[in-house]
């Protein structure tokens, strides 16, 4: 396959992962038990970010990358006009609100200098600190690890290269790095800089690198593979079956002390090992095997909802999703009552008020994504990418 291929189907299956992360979050306590416990283990949707951003850099830039400065500028340029418009622009306006109205603690998370949490956000370097990570734009946390393989993946693929090995050794390596870093820091109060082994194998690229390099594995099968696609679709559905197996295990793991099964040595493993490779079997059979799920995932509403998803991910909790709960809230709870008042009290016995509010903030959330997807991220990515930015004068 062409390293510029564009692959519907990785695109409708972005949307997949943002909404997996939206009903981790919007778990609710009133929902059945065997549904809360699968919901709780829904962050999932992170890994498969983490894994397609390994496939997708390693697809577009493995046989072009050369370690010169024209390069990196031209690569760290389209990398900034994907990543970072929308998420400054979210960012200065969730601590702008906050130094206006405050209200919201989460956003400094207790710590006194907000212009240094400010600063720290803005850089992604809050991302390395575990009493950090969750501040300002609490997802942006994944962004961190996003950005340290934006980095180091030239570095890599010029390694694998001379190297084929690298692809096992340098994960290895990077694990090994995250280790001793926690080894030495943890015994320092550094607000939690490589603190835990908790901290280090969820929150940060070291501990998630093989995530990354499984997509990186992947994207270098699919550049062999000819254009043919399969009859059947034997990877995808091998895929699905990883991926429930992996859900059913962190979701099966007793609760002692711990919010989700992720936090467990057992679900660390599952997330980090065995969940990637059932997603790696996914991503394989939508790129080469015909089946419903990936001409669902290509079609245009799907494409549409991917594209915006990035979006969708940023402020799915934060400020603009606040506002939306608090509008919907009320609408939910109008609206039941006015079905009280005019006799159809058997509908709010018989159903949960939680499932409308859900769907009602998902719909809307999805609905302001796209238009700030047409309205401010598309023309800024495009305008980045066509710009003299990071151009050396000659």
């Amino acid at each position: 396959m062409k390293s510029n291929s564009y692959i519907p189907a990785l695109t409708g299956v972005r949307a997949i992962a943002a909404f997996l992360v939206f009903f981790h979050h919007f778990n609710q306590l009133d929902f059945p038990f065997p549904l809360r416990r699968t919901f709780n283990e829904f962050h999932m949707g992170v890994t498969m970010f983490f894994l397609l951003s390994g496939f997708l850099i390693c697809m577009r830039y493995y046989d072009s990358c050369e370690i010169s400065e024209t390069w990196f500028r031209k690569y760290i340029k389209n990398r900034i006009a994907r990543i970072y418009p929308m998420y400054l622009l979210l960012t200065l306006v969730t601590f702008g609100l906050y130094f206006i109205f405050g209200g919201d603690t989460s956003v400094l998370n207790g710590f006194g200098s907000p212009i240094v949490l400010l600063l720290l956000n803005v850089f992604f370097l809050r991302g390395f600190f575990d009493d950090f990570k969750f501040t300002g734009v609490g997802q942006g946390w994944s962004l961190t690890v996003e950005e340290s393989f934006y980095f180091l993946a030239p570095l890599f693929f010029m390694q694998m290269k001379k190297n084929k090995k690298a692809i096992i050794y340098l994960p290895l390596l990077l694990l090994s790095s995250g280790c001793l870093l926690v080894l030495i820091f943890r015994n320092f109060s550094f607000f939690g800089f490589f603190g835990n082994f908790t901290f280090m194998f969820l929150y940060t690229f070291l501990g998630r690198c093989v995530e990354f390099f499984i997509g990186m594995g992947l994207a270098l099968i699919v550049l062999k593979q000819n254009e043919k696609d399969r009859k059947y679709s034997i990877f995808t559905f091998l895929g699905i079956l990883g991926i429930a197996l992996s859900i059913g295990i962190m979701a099966t793991i007793p609760l002692n002390g711990i919010e989700y099964g992720l936090y467990h040595p057992l679900g660390i493993i599952t997330n980090n090992l065995i969940l990637p490779i059932g997603i790696a079997f996914f991503y394989f059979g939508l790129i080469k095997e015909k089946s419903f799920i990936r001409n669902f995932l290509s079609s245009a509403t799907m494409q549409l909802l991917g594209k915006s998803s990035y979006i969708f991910y940023l402020i799915h909790i934060g400020v603009i999703a606040n506002f939306a709960k608090i509008w919907t809230r009320s609408g939910v709870d109008a609206f039941y009552n006015w079905l009280d008042v005019k006799g159809f009290d058997w509908f709010s016995e018989h159903t949960n008020d939680s499932v409308l509010f859900i769907g009602t903030v998902f719909i809307l959330l999805n609905l302001v994504s796209i238009l700030l997807y047409k309205t401010i991220e598309e023309p800024v990515n495009l305008y980045i990418r066509r710009s003299k930015l990071l151009v050396k004068n000659a």
